[in-house]
């Protein structure tokens, strides 16, 4: 493998088919750059990710996704804490990592971007996982299980949908939180813990939170009813909930969660339930991006 190899981490249905209709462009693009292309996309998630896991240990120079946050998501389980370093087209639905991250949407300027130079960017690792964006549980948790269970419709209206399902089911959770040695006890209807600010397809649940900082950012939303959620959702895709009185605020390096049921979703992803640790680590993505 040579220097200017690129191993192509491939979701061909991401953003309801962007990723495939784009595809031929962006090798076309790579081939312009000199650059030879691998492509390492499985077919099925777990063989993506067996084929990533070899060639970061094979010493891989970079990773591209062309996806969206779920094959980001897949890809950081292989190259966290290595020399590989990440980098990113994105094609899919929410594209909330890439947008936190100031990361290019054109694919030609995304192209240019995954090629760039690597600068160090932290995620979470929560259990035996790493998040890149935002892990969440409650609520929040509910919905993306329910939406993940759903065939149609695809896209947004699919989590809208989920979203009017669960509020009925909605109920508030006995937390307690240790975030540095500092306990915290909640009845929380819904947590998440960010190393970026967005999830949900551009929701700022912790608008604050910042990927170059080594801290995790929590808001814990405590004590609400279904109608009071529902207007707390109308707040946070420009993050003005935090003044909400039903809102709490946290950062630290670790946090402990503890829970009896509590199922976790990190990327929109699956993470275990709780008790759970999770920690932010600095510097764990080689990731190609603009500077902050």
């Amino acid at each position: 493998m040579t220097e200017r190899t690129v191993h192509l981490l491939v979701s061909p249905d991401a953003g309801r088919g962007k990723a495939a209709n784009a595809l031929t462009a962006i090798r076309a693009t790579l081939a312009s750059e000199g650059v030879d292309v691998v492509d390492i996309s499985g077919t099925t998630a777990a063989d993506s990710l067996e084929a990533a896991c070899q060639i970061v240990d094979q010493g891989a120079e970079r990773i591209v996704t062309v996806g969206g946050d779920g094959l980001i998501h897949l890809a950081l389980q292989a190259v966290a804490e290595t020399q590989t370093v990440l980098g990113v087209i994105p094609v899919g639905t929410g594209n909330d990592f890439a947008r936190a991250l100031g990361l290019p949407t054109d694919p030609a300027e995304a192209v240019h971007s995954a090629l760039g130079s690597a600068l160090p960017t932290d995620a979470l690792q929560i259990g035996e996982h790493w998040v890149a964006s935002v892990a969440t549980a409650g609520f929040s948790g509910d919905v993306n299980e329910r939406a993940n269970g759903m065939r149609l419709p695809r896209g947004h209206s699919r989590y809208t949908i989920a979203t009017l399902l669960e509020l009925p089911r909605l109920k508030n959770r006995r937390v307690r939180l240790t975030i540095d040695d500092v306990v915290h006890e909640y009845d929380a209807a819904m947590l998440a813990f960010a190393n970026t600010r967005d999830f949900g397809g551009g929701m700022q649940i912790c608008p604050d939170a910042d990927p170059g900082d080594g801290l995790v950012d929590i808001t814990v939303v405590a004590d609400i009813g279904r109608f009071e959620l529902l207007r707390f959702f109308r707040l946070v895709f420009d993050g003005r909930h935090l003044a909400h009185p039903k809102v709490h605020s946290h950062r630290g390096s670790e946090v402990t969660i503890e829970c009896e049921n509590l199922a976790f979703w990190g990327d929109g992803e699956p993470l275990g339930a709780a008790p759970l640790k999770c920690r932010a680590v600095s510097g764990a993505i080689r990731l190609a991006r603009p500077a902050f």
